[in-house]
């Protein structure tokens, strides 16, 4: 990205993103990060989205892989993963960010019309990605940005700007990822569409057996497919969904840890909170007055079907 097209991005979402946290905008599926202070790092899981930092600097964790979002790299994930993150930003340079879901439906849509050159692609099975920020798609991002200052621009022009950065993403070096999570015959298309299933019923009871058998798999083969992609096993992603979505629901609904624990589908409390602190290092109740303000800017009934938190 340019130095002055950067400088006209940050302009843009210092009024688009004027509090810490997240922030909608004007066009479903785009949204606004922001953060005055860094922030250690914490257990995050993002939806299939295109994550654009422009001003500071974010790293995704991963097993053994780091992954840099900066102004010079964007993140891609094609299915919902859990990982780590950190944050670099300060006061006077606080870190924005801009957040576009990626609509399957859609990307299925561009996949078939795009030509076999770009197709091969779907090789890769990478469910997370950074790669560098092309000028093609940061001037996109800057139209879009444009558009997004005025409602009735938003809803006009918006969508076709989508429309052009998952182009972007899907001919790019980032695009493998997205076409096997839309390839239903391969092993990372058929996790894809697992992965999404528990996101659809996360607080019934998840029979593994029944996923693979689902997917085509021995059990066996499931387990180890799903790893390649998740980097853990089918029981700790629903565990780690659960408690992202108990999080979420105490802060944005208010609901108190017994509450939640119940609606996401633990059968014991006292289990429940065992684990939360385990995986977010605070009590539930701690955990949730922390979070407040940072999701105070992303009202409930416009959640994405994902566990998606910063």
């Amino acid at each position: 990205m340019s130095d002055s097209r950067q400088q006209r991005i940050v302009h843009l979402l210092q009024a688009l993103a004027p509090a810490q946290g997240y922030t909608l905008s004007a066009l479903d599926g785009v949204r606004f990060m922001r953060a005055d202070v860094p922030i250690a790092r914490v257990p995050v899981l993002y939806e299939p989205s295109i994550v654009i930092v422009c001003q500071g600097r974010k790293r995704g964790f991963l097993g053994d892989a780091v992954y840099t979002y900066d102004p010079q790299h964007c993140l891609v994930l094609s299915v919902p993963l859990p990982f780590e993150s950190d944050t670099l930003a300060s006061t006077e340079e606080p870190l924005l960010a801009v957040a576009v879901s990626i609509d399957l439906k859609l990307a299925a849509e561009l996949v078939l019309a795009l030509d076999a050159r770009h197709r091969q692609q779907a090789s890769a099975a990478a469910g997370i990605c950074s790669a560098p920020l092309s000028e093609a798609m940061s001037d996109a991002l800057l139209r879009l940005l444009q558009a997004l200052g005025s409602r009735e621009e938003a809803q006009m022009l918006g969508p076709g700007i989508v429309r052009e950065l998952l182009y972007r993403v899907l001919t790019g070096p980032q695009g493998g990822a997205v076409h096997a999570a839309l390839n239903q015959h391969g092993h990372f298309g058929r996790i894809g569409k697992a992965l999404r299933r528990i996101h659809a019923s996360f607080a019934q009871p998840v029979d593994v057996a029944t996923l693979a058998g689902e997917a085509g798999m021995s059990v066996a083969a499931f387990h180890a497919h799903f790893k390649a992609v998740t980097r853990t096993t089918p029981i700790q992603y629903l565990k780690t969904t659960r408690l992202h979505k108990a999080r979420l629901l105490m802060v944005q609904d208010g609901v108190s840890a017994a509450s939640a624990s119940h609606l996401v589908g633990y059968e014991s409390p006292s289990q429940f909170s065992r684990e939360f602190k385990r995986f977010f290092g605070r009590t539930p109740a701690h955990e949730a007055s922390t979070m407040k303000d940072a999701l105070a800017q992303f009202p409930a009934q416009l959640a994405t079907a994902y566990v998606t938190v910063q």
